[in-house]
């Protein structure tokens, strides 16, 4: 069994914000919540990126009365940009569910959320699906390829939805594959790749909206020993790269390829800035 060794630091009290629109990048006034240094390891007097994530007070109920479930109770959350972070917990521990909001596929019952400075808890439907295309890049276990397209389709897909041209949606998807090792298998479709380089097309398709986020569950959980290095070898670039890593996991050995580990437990974190070494078994 995995022990994490030590309580985390609590968060700084955030401040008021008031967001225009969503998705113009000019407007940065949802960005009054500044992070503290010390809450990313930085040294004192340095100054910290700003958050790409930021949950403050997040809980999410589900059912009421007899039945009423409390997935998570009272959340508060700082990623950092460029950080590499992995979710662990037990069954049942609100992982999931964390991972759900985080990525704005499912609502927080109270609590606000900030994505990129963005406050995404409040918006419509519409919009959050613009968040999505836009900032999140999404790599699930199952690689969720459509099978009747060749990996370079399968990569352009989410370009079609965000509006991208035709030229540069075809070169983007081409840069996207080459980046994860894969530019001699642009034609291929998945039945002709192996599981590993079905992940690596996953992993292309999430990052080729250039987002902000990369948003990645339980991404090695149907791949060999070697093949989970290799994906996480490409995570580890991406994230050297300047791209935001958050991964649920529940292997240790895959959590230790982070930076920082945050510790659920029935609903709450436990630990929020466990370093790899302080997982023991």
């Amino acid at each position: 069994m995995v022990i994490p060794r030590r309580p985390s630091a609590a968060a700084a009290p955030p401040g008021p914000v008031q967001p225009r629109d969503p998705l113009d990048p000019t407007d940065r006034l949802a960005q009054s919540h500044p992070p503290h240094p010390s809450e990313s390891g930085a040294t004192p007097g340095a100054i910290a990126p700003p958050a790409a994530i930021r949950l403050e007070g997040i809980t999410k109920v589900y059912g009421s009365g007899n039945t009423e479930v409390r997935a998570l109770r009272g959340v508060d959350l700082e990623i950092l940009q460029g950080d590499y972070c992995s979710i662990m917990g037990a069954s049942g521990s609100g992982k999931s569910t964390m991972m759900n909001v985080i990525g704005c596929l499912d609502r927080p019952t109270a609590g606000r959320y900030f994505l990129d400075g963005i406050e995404v808890a409040s918006l419509g439907e519409k919009e959050l699906a613009r968040i999505r295309n836009r900032k999140i890049g999404f790599v699930f276990q199952q690689f969720h390829l459509l099978p009747q397209l060749s990996a370079l389709d399968n990569v352009i897909l989410p370009m079609i939805y965000g509006g991208i041209d035709g030229r540069e949606r075809r070169d983007r998807a081409i840069v996207a594959l080459e980046r994860v090792g894969l530019g001699d298998r642009l034609h291929n479709r998945p039945n002709q790749l192996s599981g590993g380089q079905q992940q690596r097309v996953a992993i292309a398709r999430a990052i080729v909206n250039e987002p902000v986020l990369l948003l990645a569950d339980e991404p090695t959980g149907a791949l060999d020993t070697q093949t989970t290095q290799e994906v996480l070898d490409i995570f580890s670039e991406l994230n050297r790269s300047g791209i935001t890593v958050v991964m649920v996991t529940h292997e240790p050995e895959v959590a230790r390829q982070t930076r920082r580990i945050v510790w659920f437990r029935d609903g709450s974190i436990l630990h929020s800035h466990l370093k790899p070494e302080e997982l023991t078994h």
